[in-house]
């Protein structure tokens, strides 16, 4: 029997002025929604309601909401058949219509149906994840399923680990953007037809958020002030990370941390797979193979050299009365139940009950056991996997419930599997009644949010948790990996439209595991791979317990390609980690498709092969075999290589065709920015103690400006008390008619970094004219004029291409400390 609900309650309401919800829900009964204390959110204001029927009321006079200082008109145009528009008041253009054609709203108690036509020739999708794309921009004729599931990502256009109901509407011909979410746990499927786009979802409610932008960059910037900033991660967590699911000892550990340091290949973090615990049972330590005091030794050592380490949790608690873990849970009742006892399911220890981070005593049962385990060994971070729930057993379904086999079958597994299949039963009940049906895509979510709390009890410090499975606000507690890729070519390509999505989804802190998980990777595959991944924002090797070894130093040109690409993004490190920062504090992503800095240019809408890191830097990798060529798309402007700065620029706008080295990836600078590196080192304990250099990229506009955030890189809080961080901000101009280059600094919350005594070793200004000679040079600082003597070195030499290089080194001067620096040329 299928419910209808007979009369519903609409309310649209301006939350701000580049918000609008419109929440649709039963008139007469609660129905369930995402909790509050959830995900946090700001109440409903009832702007505008309206109580309506699908089958009694005739249509009715328009009703309008809008605001001046909003750009979003929201018109319920009838309520039988129902539907109404969100209109950009700027302009005119109708970013939601659900009123002009069928299907039109269907809302029965296991089936919502709503429905909006789209500007196909103008529209331009990106989002509703988890799945494995080739493109980043959606493709129409699509049926996206989300619905938490242990799929792997080497599955193509099948849900995946997490559910992302939110899309970014990027319209030519001028890029303006739009974001819509619907605000919902339930399965769902979402079909694209690339003029249309369907909801259709088995339970819940409508909870429709309007995002106005109009720039991608606002987009993001409005959706995650809603979801949650992202996490700020700690700066070890920029290093390069080492993994493999089937280390079998702590000497295979240590064999691997010095086989990369006899290699000279950085490595930061050494992870650990399940082999580190006595039968896969989470918080213990197997007796053997990792027994305590090695393991302890094990990790002192590490710590002395800088380097950090991070091991695997799992949800699944195994069943056995002599594991105290399990012991402590039953004693809590703290498992998901089915029927009155807790729910069974089977995973890598066995049979397991999960779990219930509901349960406001399972999350501290969840802390405690965390707090007992790093008492004992103090690792730095905790992977959290598994969690969609992955369950290797298909629970026994009752075919009578509604629950376990709903009447709208969402395209599971991309073959309508049942919802419970690998997981937990629908009908599964967690804390406070609540059942699986309806919280199931929560749980990697409240885990992380679980782990990360306890993470900071612990430590005291700033938490790195990477988890696999996520929802809509999870960035701002987590990381996020793309899970089980296989090792192969088109995997490889696949790996930007991932990491690009989650970027979107307000999770910047993403990777995928480099050289692949799946199979046997191969030398060339290996070295293309780390010359992508060492630009992931997340940059870790990683692969299963049945494939050959893969760690960078087994071969001699993989070897190669990670000294040199792991060097630059040492080098980059400050500029990485001031991206982060401006995730945290506004919400863009770390890395970035092209058309978030170039909007208007519509050839970047289909890049799929390229990607930002930060407005500037753009990454652009061989992922091909035997590829003698690569093709690369470059927007307007100047692009500088950053290997080699006397390289010829590159210059847009347009697709060319450039060869393809074994050793070398292209990472360039765009003209207009000035980045803040430091050295190459094995660690970023290290490179921290580097001099700074400054890497001015003039503009033919005359503006250059850029700026790095320094601080302990460990802190819990970001941007906390002043005294805690510093913001120098950087600017560059040419001016009296191109005669003279002006280079200085801005610096925000000085103590901090004078306490650190960082300098700028050298100055290095890229992009001058051809056949400009320095004629004299000068230096104001906070502490008072310096002449042209005793602040460097100043050399001058000719590029490549049509341009002059000015190198200042021995420049000496603290960062921390304003400066405006002046050449002037003959």
């Amino acid at each position: 029997m299928v419910l209808i609900i007979p009369v519903l309650d609409l309310t649209a309401s301006l939350e701000n002025d580049h918000r609008l919800r419109i929440r649709v829900t039963d008139a007469h009964h609660r129905r369930w929604e995402i909790p509050h204390n959830f995900l946090p959110r700001p109440a409903l204001t009832t702007t505008t309601t309206s109580s309506s029927s699908s089958h009694r009321h005739p249509p009715q006079t328009q009703i309008v909401l809008s605001h001046p200082r909003s750009d979003q008109i929201f018109t319920l145009i009838a309520t039988t058949p129902f539907g109404f528009t969100v209109t950009r008041r700027s302009s005119g253009d109708v970013l939601f219509n659900s009123s002009s054609e069928p299907p039109y709203l269907v809302f029965k108690d296991q089936y919502i149906q709503l429905s909006s036509t789209l500007p196909a020739a103008r529209s331009n999708l990106y989002g509703l994840g988890e799945h494995t794309k080739p493109t980043f921009r959606l493709k129409e004729n699509q049926n996206l399923t989300l619905w938490n599931a242990d799929t792997g990502s080497a599955n193509l256009d099948v849900n995946s680990y997490g559910s992302h109901p939110f899309y970014m509407d990027v319209r030519s011909p001028k890029g303006v953007s739009h974001g819509v979410l619907l605000m919902n746990s339930n399965g769902m499927d979402v079909e694209y037809a690339g003029d249309r786009i369907t909801y259709r979802v088995i339970g819940g409610i409508i909870d429709l958020y309007f995002f106005s932008g109009p720039t991608p960059e606002l987009v993001v910037q409005q959706y995650t002030e809603l979801i949650g900033r992202p996490a700020p991660m700690p700066y070890w967590s920029f290093g390069f990370h080492q993994c493999r699911f089937g280390y079998k000892n702590v000497s295979q550990l240590e064999t691997v941390v010095a086989g990369y340091a006899k290699a000279r290949i950085p490595l930061e973090i050494m992870w650990t797979d399940a082999d580190y615990m006595d039968g896969f049972k989470d918080f213990t330590l197997s007796s053997v193979n990792f027994p305590l005091h090695k393991m302890k030794h094990y990790l002192a050592k590490l710590h002395k050299h800088g380097q950090r380490s991070v091991i695997i949790l799992d949800p699944g608690i195994s069943i056995n009365n002599s594991y105290g873990t399990y012991v402590r849970g039953m004693e809590a009742d703290i498992f998901i139940k089915r029927n009155g006892a807790p729910f069974i399911g089977k995973v890598w220890p066995g049979l397991v009950n999960f779990v219930d981070f509901v349960n406001p005593a399972g999350r501290q049962f969840w802390s405690n056991e965390i707090t007992r385990f790093l008492n004992l060994l103090p690792v730095d971070g905790l992977w959290i996997d598994m969690n969609e729930i992955s369950n290797f057993l298909d629970p026994t379904i009752d075919p009578n419930s509604a629950l376990d086999n709903p009447p709208y079958k969402i395209n599971n597994f991309g073959s309508h599997r049942p919802i419970s299949h690998n997981t937990v039963a629908a009908t599964a009940i967690h804390y406070a009644n609540m059942t699986e049906y309806n919280a199931h895509n929560l749980y990697g979510y409240l885990e992380a949010i679980a782990t990360h709390a306890a993470l900071i009890r612990v430590t005291r410090e700033r938490p790195f948790v990477l988890s696999r499975s996520t929802f809509v606000g999870s960035g701002k507690f987590t990381a996020h990996w793309t899970g089980d890729i296989a090792s192969k070519w088109e995997d490889l390509a696949y790996s930007i439209p991932s990491i690009l999505s989650f970027g979107l989804f307000g999770i910047p802190m993403v990777g995928t595991d480099i050289c692949g998980f799946l199979g046997n990777t191969n030398e060339e595959l290996c070295r293309r791979w780390i010359q992508l991944g060492a630009f992931y924002p997340f940059a870790r090797d990683h692969t299963n317990f049945d494939t050959s070894s893969q760690e960078l130093y087994l071969w001699k040109s993989v070897t190669a390609s990670a000294r040199k690409s792991l060097g630059l993004r040492y080098r980059l490190l400050p500029y990485l980690y001031t991206t982060m920062y401006e995730s945290h504090t506004t919400g863009v992503p770390i890395a970035r498709p092209l058309f978030f800095s170039f909007p208007e240019d519509i050839k970047t809408y289909r890049v799929d092969n390229q990607f930002l890191l930060g407005r500037g830097v753009m990454v652009s990798p061989v992922l091909h075999p035997q590829a003698t060529s690569v093709e690369v798309y470059l927007p307007e402007g100047n692009w500088f290589d950053l290997f080699s700065h006397a390289k010829s620029p590159l210059r847009g706008r347009g697709t060319t065709i450039l060869p393809a080295p074994r050793d070398h990836p292209y990472v360039h600078v765009r003209e207009g920015n000035i980045l803040a590196m430091q050295g190459e080192a094995m660690t970023t304990q290290a490179a921290r103690r580097t001099p700074f250099e400054l890497l001015v990229v003039m503009s033919k506009t005359g503006h250059s400006t850029g700026q790095v955030f320094l601080d302990d890189g460990v802190q819990v809080e970001m941007v906390g008390k002043e005294w805690t961080w510093t913001l120098v901000k950087f600017h560059g101009a040419l001016v009296q008619n191109h005669k003279k280059v002006v280079i200085g600094s801005e610096v925000v919350n000085r103590k901090f970094a004078i306490r650190q005594r960082w300098v700028i070793g050298k100055v290095t200004i890229v992009g001058l004219e051809e056949g400009m000679k320095v004629k004299e040079h000068k230096i104001h600082s906070m502490v008072g004029r310096i002449g042209n003597r005793g602040f460097g070195t100043v050399r001058s030499y000719s590029s490549d291409g049509p341009f002059t290089i000015v190198e200042i080194s021995n420049f000496r001067h603290l960062i921390a400390e304003d400066f405006n620096l002046e050449l002037e040329f003959m």
